[in-house]
């Protein structure tokens, strides 16, 4: 899933748990910022096996555990729920392409929904058919109806809680926006590559 989409669901929750802990910004934010910020490890998948960045620490269990037990001893609600972010961002990403959930397995678990087992198992021959080995990712993303409703969906959503639940901050919608532009702007100068 795009980042624009887990900032979405990071957003719904902090509205919804808003409603009762009555959050301060910062708070708001940090649980906003562990729903999407595992996905800046990307910048290191050259240290990933296969460099493939859901392979990294940061794309498992282990993060979001250590959150929820510093917000646990420290009795302070906006870290636990910062932590569930965390978490539901690792368990969202075993649906489409799947992730290193107990990381030290170094196997990749979940339903990856977008590639088939056969595509799975033999996937460097699918990546000769491309001239970049992301092509074949986003063309499978964007070739999904099921991916994009999902996406419209939680934006809908994001929307519709922010505005019942946290109107006080929904200035911060528009940082979806650019999680949004990054994704398009990569998705067509993709296909312009490998249209060359």
């Amino acid at each position: 899933m795009h980042i624009n989409s887990h900032f979405a669901i990071g957003i719904i929750i902090g509205s919804l748990l808003h409603s009762t802990f009555n959050f301060t910004l910062l708070e708001f934010l940090l649980i906003v910022l562990l729903s999407f910020i595992c996905d800046f490890d990307v910048f290191f998948a050259k240290y990933a096996v296969d460099h493939n960045h859901r392979m990294l620490i940061t794309h498992s269990i282990f993060p979001s555990l250590l959150f929820i037990t510093f917000g646990i001893i420290f009795l302070w609600p906006a870290v636990i729920f910062s932590g569930l972010t965390y978490s539901i961002h690792i368990i969202v990403d075993t649906f489409d392409w799947g992730t290193n959930f107990f990381y030290f397995q170094k196997k990749q678990i979940g339903l990856k929904l977008l590639i088939s087992k056969e595509e799975f198992e033999n996937l460097p021959k699918y990546l000769t058919k491309f001239k970049k080995a992301e092509s074949f990712f986003d063309s499978k993303y964007y070739s999904s109806k099921v991916s994009l409703g999902i996406e419209a969906i939680l934006f809908i959503l994001m929307l519709v809680f922010t505005i019942l639940f946290a109107f006080q901050f929904i200035f911060i919608i528009t940082l979806y926006f650019v999680g949004l532009f990054f994704h398009l702007t990569r998705h067509y100068k993709i296909k312009r590559s490998e249209s060359k």
